[in-house]
């Protein structure tokens, strides 16, 4: 039995709010969602990619502004841990999280587009491995990579984190012979890790020296070549890379310190 004001586990969790937010005619209306998220968000990203997937023109792709921003009151009303991404439901809901939304549009969508879910019980169980990987031990840290902390000594230390949970990954893909992390088919599983390797190839060799993320990773390799053959991939790839490089020509790695950090810290280890 749950407990008494405890959510059922059995359903996502969907935030109502009755606090007024000025209606706009951009926010989820006329049975359409709407997908709060940038180009530049590699958690957005996996979401996004289910959406070009499947085929989901009821799912429209808005920017946080049309809540004010991440966080003001109206889209704290929605999310009250004011990130991205965020999906708008036409009843006036929101779902967070982005593996959330993710695995809510695969179920509401699922006679649509492709199942995007390894075939059997043992497959799925190494794709949430990974997954569960990736959420748990590199997104929480991904940040080293391109936002200002005081600590060169902790930054080395995370980007040192990332890698050895690169070599996890490596470790949790079993089928060799399959180009997808859970065999012949593409997943979520595939969805949720190509954006953040697309801000690993982008960062780590251009600011931190590394010659290849993949080396030393021949599973991640051959998966990485096989990911970006899909088209949808693809098209969520480039739009990473422009936003990406929209931060580079605006020297965000400059301004947040982190060239100054590692150019001057020499005998710490950036590259792996």
């Amino acid at each position: 039995m749950l407990a008494r004001g405890l959510p059922s586990l059995g359903r996502p969790f969907i935030r109502h709010t009755h606090r007024a937010v000025a209606p706009t005619r951009t926010m989820a209306s006329g049975g359409k969602m709407a997908l709060i998220d940038v180009n530049v968000s590699n958690n957005g990203a996996r979401v996004r990619w289910v959406k070009y997937k499947k085929g989901l023109e009821d799912v429209e792709i808005q920017p946080p502004k049309i809540l004010g921003g991440l966080k003001t009151p109206e889209y704290l009303a929605k999310n009250p841990q004011g990130k991205m991404p965020l999906l708008l439901l036409p009843d006036g809901g929101a779902i967070p999280e982005s593996e959330v939304i993710v695995q809510y549009l695969c179920d509401k969508f699922s006679s649509k587009g492709p199942k995007l879910h390894a075939a059997t019980p043992e497959a799925r169980a190494v794709g949430n491995t990974v997954t569960r990987f990736l959420d748990v031990y590199i997104n929480p840290i991904q940040s080293c990579m391109y936002q200002k902390m005081d600590s060169a000594e902790e930054r080395a230390k995370q980007i040192g984190q990332i890698a050895a949970q690169m070599d996890a990954i490596e470790f949790a893909i079993k089928d060799t012979a399959s180009p997808f992390i859970t065999g012949s088919e593409i997943t979520t599983a595939d969805g949720a890790l190509f954006p953040t390797i697309v801000f690993m190839q982008f960062i780590l060799p251009r600011f931190f020296g590394w010659k290849d993320i993949f080396a030393n990773r021949p599973k991640l390799a051959d998966w990485w070549i096989a990911v970006q053959k899909d088209p949808e991939a693809s098209k969520v790839i480039a739009e990473l890379r422009e936003g990406l490089e929209g931060w580079d020509n605006n020297n965000r790695w400059q301004d947040q310190g982190i060239i100054e950090q590692v150019t001057q810290n020499p005998q710490l280890k950036w590259a792996y």
